[in-house]
């Protein structure tokens, strides 16, 4: 298991060392003149040359990088051209706010999923599963933009049940208020990725009722469904474990898209505005990020895999 979890580390440093590579030199790539920006539309080339020269914008690719590398060895993601600001202390106070969105979206993902998931291949010759199937599968279809504005106007212009748009400036200081922010968003993109996991959860228990482990209980005396709660529904969270990985990523990049429809104040709103801006140093410390915490947790599901299914540490 150590030697396992040492070589996933070092495919964890190696894929961040890509990502940092492909997005130093792909925000290189983006139009616009980020001198040009701070000194104004009025500005003379000599004061756009003497910012050029100031931030050290001039100087060569493989230069700036190494320069970046070298600060983030220490923990440094730089800082912002615009405000000067730490972008690790502006990315701490985003997170504030979509690190809880995003896990009361996998948690709203999750309760829709599971129970559903597994109710639908249960009673798949049944009318209700049949509909659990075909609602999951136009949900997923569904853009999470789209069901943003639908839920917007059913609980906040209609109901009144919950703000449409924005945060406390009082933040978590105030946590009622905070989560309530928070409630309409998160239940957008729960619903479109629980509808996506849904099907996975119904594809991995019709797989475990076919099962002859499940079959043997059945013949033991055991009905069915009991049987695939005992025997087949370890081997269903087994998949969904693994699944879990992809579905965080995609409520990471459904956040980028909810905090700007919603008006929130986190990572995902701030990446925008700087990539409008072109603060380049801290448009890649907040991909970077992203990709790190992405990284992490698929790192994190490989490990847990492995450490839970025997059928891997015997392969070891």
């Amino acid at each position: 298991m150590i030697r396992y979890a040492l070589t996933r580390l070092a495919l964890l440093v190696l894929g961040l060392f890509v990502a940092s590579a492909v997005i130093f030199a792909t925000l290189r790539l983006l139009p616009g003149n980020v001198a040009q920006m701070i000194a104004g539309t009025n500005s003379s080339p000599e004061q756009v040359a003497a910012i050029t020269d100031r931030l050290g914008l001039d100087r060569p690719w493989p230069v700036q990088y190494a320069e970046w590398i070298g600060g983030l060895l220490h923990g440094d993601l730089g800082s912002s051209l615009i405000t000067g600001t730490p972008v690790s202390v502006e990315i701490a106070a985003k997170a504030e706010v979509t690190l809880p969105l995003g896990a009361l979206a996998l948690l709203v993902a999750l309760v829709i999923s599971i129970p559903l998931g597994i109710l639908s291949a249960v009673r798949r010759t049944h009318a209700s599963g049949t509909a659990l199937g075909v609602g999951a599968q136009a949900l997923a279809a569904v853009p999470v933009v789209w069901a943003g504005m639908m839920l917007v106007v059913v609980f906040a212009v209609w109901l009144g049940w919950l703000p449409a748009q924005g945060f406390p400036r009082s933040g978590w200081a105030d946590p009622a208020a905070a989560v309530r922010a928070l409630l309409l968003p998160a239940i957008t993109i729960g619903i479109v990725e629980g509808a996506m996991l849904l099907r996975f959860v119904r594809s991995a228990t019709l797989q475990a009722v076919g099962q002859d482990y499940v079959r043997t209980a059945a013949a033991k005396g055991l009905t069915r469904t009991q049987a695939l709660l005992r025997h087949g529904l370890p081997n269903v969270g087994l998949s969904i474990i693994t699944v879990l990985g992809l579905q965080i990523a995609g409520i990471v990049v459904g956040a980028v898209v909810i905090e700007q429809l919603f008006a929130l104040p986190g990572i995902g709103r701030m990446l925008v505005a700087d990539v409008a801006a072109r603060d380049l140093p801290k448009v890649q410390g907040e991909l970077l990020a992203l990709t790190a915490f992405v990284l992490v947790i698929g790192f994190l599901v490989d490990l847990v895999h492995r450490a839970i299914d025997p059928r891997q540490r015997e392969a070891a």
